[in-house]
């Protein structure tokens, strides 16, 4: 996977940067966090995980294209060029991560599964070290062991609660796909405009659930029946519109542009306000909520952002080599 020189040379932005980089990524994760309550609805209506995010991702596609056309100018050379890496963003941090979440949602509640998969940061800075050797400092491990003690108390393991095994692998599984997704939207150097990689990205990821539909690898239901969310009922097409709409091609160009402006690290931390969003959807779509220690583990992983910020700065005003 190509890795950013942007994220080793200057992994911290600054002024203006750093402002529209953080309003980019609020408005990324404020509109994916929306997305498991909508799905949940139409799970329980009958529909299936690979119809639900095939349609999601159909309808993004449509809406970004237009957009990654106009950006790429006729610069056909940048996809071919760069196949590999949008073959792998498409097919992993779209479809995959997409899928996996959804999958995980039908097993266990909303909240508890977002908290799962945005462990991502912790991935995304043990990446960073083992390939491109930037050693985590002090303050960034602390982040990390905060979000990994925020995760035993999501999974609730210390209490021996019930959990759906089933749920937390598809949540770990789409922890992947978003840690792929950081990584990828963080990179300047492969020359992609932002609206040219989530375009492609979403043209890949719907081909790839398409043909794994086609040959019945992945399960396609679905159903005309109407669904109901805070006591109102709306009919099926609703939800699907905002999902591939608002929840799809909204986060993932801002977060592009987050990524791009604040790099891989950064950007996957602050993403964790999805968290907070996607709990709150629920609790106002779904009328559900974590348990409260679930929500104690939840704020300790959300601290995560403090403090790998912090680390940030302090790898920053270190001198940096270059091989």
């Amino acid at each position: 996977m190509t890795m950013m020189a942007h994220d080793e040379v200057t992994p911290v932005a600054s002024g203006s940067r750093l402002a529209s980089g953080l309003a980019f990524a609020v408005i990324s994760a404020t509109s994916f966090g929306m997305s498991g309550a909508l799905a949940r609805e139409l799970l329980d209506a009958g529909w299936s995980a690979g119809a639900i995010v095939l349609i999601r991702v159909g309808i993004a596609a449509l809406v970004v294209v237009p957009f990654g056309l106009v950006s790429l100018r006729g610069r056909w050379s940048l996809l071919r060029r760069n196949a590999g890496l949008i073959l792998v963003y498409g097919a992993l941090a779209v479809a995959g991560a997409q899928f996996c979440y959804f999958s995980a949602v039908a097993h266990m509640q909303v909240g508890p599964a977002l908290l799962i998969e945005y462990t991502a940061p912790a991935t995304v800075v043990v990446w960073l070290w083992l390939r491109h050797g930037q050693r985590p400092g002090p303050v960034t491990l602390v982040g990390a062991g905060l979000a990994a003690a925020g995760l035993v108390l999501v999974l609730d393991l210390l209490s021996g609660a019930d959990l759906s095994v089933a749920g937390v692998l598809w949540a770990l599984a789409a922890m992947v796909g978003a840690a792929t997704y950081f990584v990828i939207s963080a990179d300047e150097d492969n020359g992609l405009p932002p609206m040219v990689l989530a375009a492609a990205g979403l043209v890949v990821g719907a081909l790839v659930l398409s043909v794994l539909g086609l040959v019945r690898l992945l399960p396609m239901r679905a159903s005309t029946d109407a669904v109901t969310y805070a006591g109102s009922t709306v009919d099926w097409w609703v939800p699907l519109v905002v999902l591939g709409v608002v929840t799809a091609a909204v986060p993932y160009t801002s977060g592009i542009a987050a990524g791009r402006r604040l790099g891989s690290r950064l950007a996957s931390f602050v993403a964790l306000l999805e968290v907070v969003a996607g709990v709150l959807f629920a609790w106002l779509l779904l009328d559900e909520l974590p348990r409260v220690i679930q929500l104690v583990g939840g704020l300790l992983i959300l601290a995560g952002v403090v403090f790998v910020k912090l680390g940030e700065r302090s790898i920053a005003e270190m001198p940096t080599e270059i091989p």
